[in-house]
């Protein structure tokens, strides 16, 4: 349903002149919930105030006031349907509906605001101001231009700290919402949030540049988990062939050896795993321009093609960290070099790029990244970017943008000891933050070390392969670790979908648990990790969300065995779905529920 003229139920708009308040106010529907939340904003002399209430019989809850001053409406509302498909994502199917309002500001700017079934956004020139009205707990992640950090819970800013997006607010009565961005263009800039005191920031574009939506999720977590409004706020694809674009999995060599792309005989070992598990991809990494032993990338892609395997090749951005920088450089810079590369990689067989270090949210980025995009959809490459700013819903724009990083991920295992002790905490809290957002290349699943260690469990290794929504999901560890798994969890990496029907949260809470149902065809993978290092029995998940036949189902679970055994795994079948799930300390399971009867 959406706002209709015949149904003022959805879309309430009313002008009281006496007290000069505006309201407006959408339902929220949940599709899975018979419970609807309601989205209000009204504006009074200092700016624009949302609300929310978990349903017609709640007290508003103030979220967010924009500090616009006073605004003169303009125009008549528009009532607008987002109803599109998507390659990639946490839904193959989405759809959303919202009514947009303009104002006049004082200053002679012009303000527009939607209201969402699940959110608000709201889009200006130059810097907002905004107050976070009473958090109970914030999310936040200090700013850097690759966006890898953590999101510690309840930090203590400093005036003029900058935060990067997004940046997850609970407030009471179980409502959170999300603050991040979106529909950003290849004319504008990202921006981030400058800490002001007191709850208060200004959001402000990385140089003279405007910004694009600032986008703002509210309801409960499971509406912030399961929202597709980034993506839905963003442009409609620019491509008219997409047939070309193909999600899965891949093997990858950087975790284990860092600089293992000049060397063919590994980049070979990682060809045959991709082989043997059935993967589709392989991503040759950095320094495959300096392979020794008089071999090339070309004989690399060569040896990939003749095993059935989709190779990748890496390229520095070359504008961003540049000095000491892997290789190879300053080959994609200049329109002549970027097309010549990619006809090159397209002609030999290459299928994707993955571009690492860019230097943050300035227009000079987000520019060149557009031309990246098009230029390898020119050319029928898909693209990864590491080192780079925030995804802006840019993956339904252009569909062959598949991942990207902008996240704290296993590669750290590989550089700082740091990581060791904050994984679990850090993995419980990424699809409460920044998985909400777009595609993210955390490269999980690691059984064995890299230069620092890993405490976590097997099956909490595991589940993040399902946990973690990435349009290719590269998986980090040793080809030898990867194949000495018991042969279910084996067939397990083979049958992995990496795009997604639907996307459901059974539960959790940011850093210390979540349990997670991912839908691909009449299959549904069923994901839970412990973020804490105390054991937790979960309880109470709302299964009829899934839509599946308790007793009509084959059940796989991939559990961490018993204290004190020999193996790692627990591995068993069952008919139906567990309504109690024990997991040990930074342990994990994962469950593929297939029904036995089409549904």
């Amino acid at each position: 349903m959406r706002p209709t003229e015949s149904n003022k139920s959805l879309g309430l708009y009313q002008m009281n002149k006496k007290n000069q308040i505006l309201s407006i106010c959408l339902i929220l529907f949940s599709i899975f919930s018979a419970e609807s939340a309601i989205i209000q904003f009204y504006e009074s002399s200092e700016g624009m105030t949302f609300l929310c209430m978990k349903d017609n019989k709640s007290k508003p809850l103030k979220v967010l006031t924009l500090q616009c001053g006073e605004a003169k409406s303009i125009g008549v509302p528009s009532n607008v349907e987002v109803n599109y498909e998507m390659l990639t994502g946490k839904k193959s199917h989405c759809f959303n509906f919202y009514e947009e309002h303009k104002y006049l500001l004082s200053d002679g700017d012009t303000l527009c605001v939607r209201t969402y079934k699940d959110g608000f956004a709201w889009k200006k020139n130059g810097s907002s101001k905004i107050e976070l009205i009473n958090p109970e707990h914030t999310w936040l992640q200090n700013w850097t231009d690759c966006y890898e950090g953590f999101f510690p819970k309840d930090q203590e800013l400093k005036v003029g700290q900058r935060i990067g997006y997004p940046a997850l607010v609970e407030y009471k009565n179980g409502i959170f919402g999300l603050l991040t961005e979106s529909g950003l263009t290849s004319k504008e800039a990202g921006v981030s949030m400058y800490a002001l005191g007191n709850n208060s920031f200004d959001l402000k574009p990385d140089g003279p540049e405007n910004g694009g939506w600032q986008t703002f999720i509210v309801g409960t977590l499971s509406d912030i988990v399961e929202s597709t409004l980034v993506t839905d706020i963003a442009s409609p694809s620019k491509l008219d062939d997409t047939s070309w674009i193909e999600p899965g999995v891949a093997s990858w060599v950087y975790w284990a050896y860092n600089h293992g792309s000049d060397d063919f005989n590994i980049i070979k070992k990682y060809i045959d795993l991709a082989y043997e598990l059935k993967l589709p991809y392989v991503l040759i990494d950095a320094e495959w321009d300096r392979m020794k032993d008089g071999k090339t990338v070309e004989d690399a892609v060569e040896y990939a093609i003749l095993r059935d395997v989709k190779p990748m090749i890496w390229y520095n951005s070359s504008i961003g960290w540049v000095d000491g920088a892997p290789t190879p450089k300053y080959r994609l810079n200049t329109p002549e070099d970027l097309e010549k590369e990619f006809a090159w990689c397209e002609n030999i067989g290459v299928k994707g790029v993955k571009i690492d270090f860019f230097s943050g949210d300035t227009n000079r980025n987000w520019k060149f990244m557009e031309e990246l995009l098009e230029a390898g959809a020119r050319h029928h490459l898909l693209v990864n970017f590491h080192g780079s700013p925030l995804p802006r819903g840019w993956q339904r724009t252009y569909p062959n943008f598949i991942t990207t990083e902008s996240v704290y991920g296993a590669e750290w295992y590989n550089n700082v000891p740091t990581f060791t002790d904050k994984a679990a905490t850090h993995n419980a809290t990424l699809p409460f933050t920044r998985n909400v957002i777009g595609s993210m290349d955390y490269t999980p699943c690691a059984f064995t070390d890299s230069q620092h260690p890993h405490i976590t469990t097997h099956a909490h290794e595991l589940a993040l392969t399902a946990l973690y929504e990435s349009g290719i999901q590269h998986l980090a560890d040793r080809p030898e670790s990867f194949l000495e798994q018991p042969q279910e969890v084996k067939d397990y990496l083979t049958n992995l979908p990496t795009a997604w029907d639907n996307t459901i949260l059974l539960g959790g809470y940011p850093g210390e648990y979540v349990v997670m149902a991912r839908q691909k065809g009449d299959k549904w993978w069923i994901s839970a990790i412990n973020g804490t290092d105390a054991p937790v029995d979960l309880t109470d998940f709302d299964y009829t969300r899934l839509g599946i036949k308790e007793g009509n189902l084959n059940i796989q679970l991939f559990e961490d065995a018993p204290a004190g055994s020999h193996s790692k795994w627990q591995i068993s079948t069952a008919a139906t779905l567990p309504t109690t799930i024990h997991l040990q300390p930074r342990g994990g399971i994962v469950m593929v529920a297939t029904p036995n009867t089409p549904q």
